[in-house]
């Protein structure tokens, strides 16, 4: 099933979206600029009302690394996006600072024609073709998506995390054309060759999907990102994109769609991720593995410290993704002997995906190192991460 168009959102609409649901007071549109005004949300406002922001608060037991720079090459090639400065007004990750997980192989030629070869049948000898000037013609605004790395970690300051908006086509569109029988599934492939050994990878991009997983979470096959044709690194000249899925599943440099049989085996792409996207064990079939769901997930980006009529307060901003249902009610707590107490402000969402975000102001008791931890106050929503404190951020608070 093709989404309707309501199913996509648009930065504008996203933007639209969290500044009013997250009940934040407006002073005024830039009518000349078409752009809302950054403000305060109400909680907040009141708490650091004629306050002065004086600076932020690094994250402790974090490594020093390289972010938003590329770095690596091939398989162990890697960019981490820098979430700080993120803000429901500055909410899209820029082309050059979204994050990369695998950069492009020194092997791979896009100075010729390239196309994408459709196998329509199981074992098809003559595969049909779509080239990128066709592709272009079917292209279409997608929306603002999220991706996460199934391996994004505190190593990684969690920054193999980012938005942008998208173009491209409904894989649902592709999949009219091969009419795939049923009970079959669906191998997207990309190229994955490299002149060097990786020391963290495997050769073998693809990954096999149901007909109804693939139209279920409106896959597309991108050919943009923010408003341009993509980057080399992110998968040029066409890549498949998995709304709620971890990175691993969108495949770089899609070259190839084939119908294959039920009982195909995974593959080496599906094997190495098995555990990192919460499989029960390493299946050996394909049918075997459940979907690739990024887990339900909420973390602190950053914690600001503030003047307040001569008091020192402390304000926790934080994001909010993935899961499949939105999240109503979001806790914190910043030190394992206190109580959860809800966040003074959540953007709630009618999307799962992009991000939304929520903050929270702080009066420290007494100096010390404390641990930020988020919890989904809701019964039926459950993440292995977020329960099990994998996205757990700690700071120093030297002076209250």
């Amino acid at each position: 099933m093709i989404a309707s168009p309501s199913a996509f959102i648009s930065r504008r609409d996203w933007l639209r979206g969290t500044l009013i649901a997250g009940a934040t007071v407006v002073s005024g549109l830039d009518r000349l600029a078409g752009r809302i005004q950054p403000v305060l949300p109400i909680a907040d406002e009141r708490a650091l009302l004629g306050g002065q922001r004086l600076a932020d608060l690094p994250f402790l037991h974090e490594p020093t690394i390289n972010m938003e720079t590329p770095q690596g090459a091939g398989l162990d090639g890697r960019l981490y996006s820098d979430l700080s400065a993120l803000s429901p007004e500055h909410g899209v990750v820029p082309t050059a600072k979204f994050y990369i997980r695998t950069r492009a192989s020194e092997l791979l030629d896009t100075s010729k024609p390239w196309s994408v070869a459709l196998h329509p049948t199981t074992g098809s000898a003559r595969p049909n073709a779509l080239t990128i000037p066709e592709l272009r013609k079917l292209s279409r605004p997608m929306g603002l998506h999220l991706m996460e790395c199934s391996g994004n970690s505190r190593a990684a300051h969690f920054g193999m995390l980012s938005v942008a908006e998208w173009a491209g086509i409904p894989i649902s569109k592709i999949l009219e054309r091969m009419h795939p029988p049923r009970d079959s599934r669906i191998l997207v492939s990309g190229f994955d060759h490299y002149p060097q050994t990786s020391s963290s990878s495997v050769e073998g991009a693809s990954w096999i999907f149901t007909p109804e997983q693939l139209s279920a979470s409106n896959a597309f096959l991108a050919l943009e990102m923010n408003g341009a044709p993509l980057p080399r690194d992110h998968g040029a000249p066409v890549r498949l994109l998995v709304p709620g899925w971890y990175g691993c599943t969108c495949i770089k440099w899609v070259n190839e769609i084939s119908v294959v049989a039920d009982d195909t085996p995974a593959t080496s792409q599906m094997l190495e991720f098995a555990v990192r996207t919460h499989q029960d064990g390493v299946p050996k079939l394909a049918s075997e593995f459940r979907p690739a769901l990024i887990q339900q997930a909420a973390m602190p980006i950053r914690i600001e410290k503030w003047s307040v009529n001569g008091n020192i307060k402390y304000r926790v901003v934080g994001i909010l993704w993935g899961g499949t249902q939105p999240v109503k009610l979001l806790e914190i707590r910043c030190n394992p002997e206190e109580d959860y107490v809800a966040v003074d402000q959540l953007a709630p969402a009618a999307f799962n995906d992009p991000w939304c975000f929520w903050s929270h102001v702080w009066t420290p008791k007494t100096p010390g190192t404390y641990a930020i931890r988020l919890n989904v106050k809701e019964p039926l929503i459950h993440s292995i991460r977020l329960d099990a404190g994998f996205y757990v951020r700690y700071v120093e608070i030297s002076e209250v």
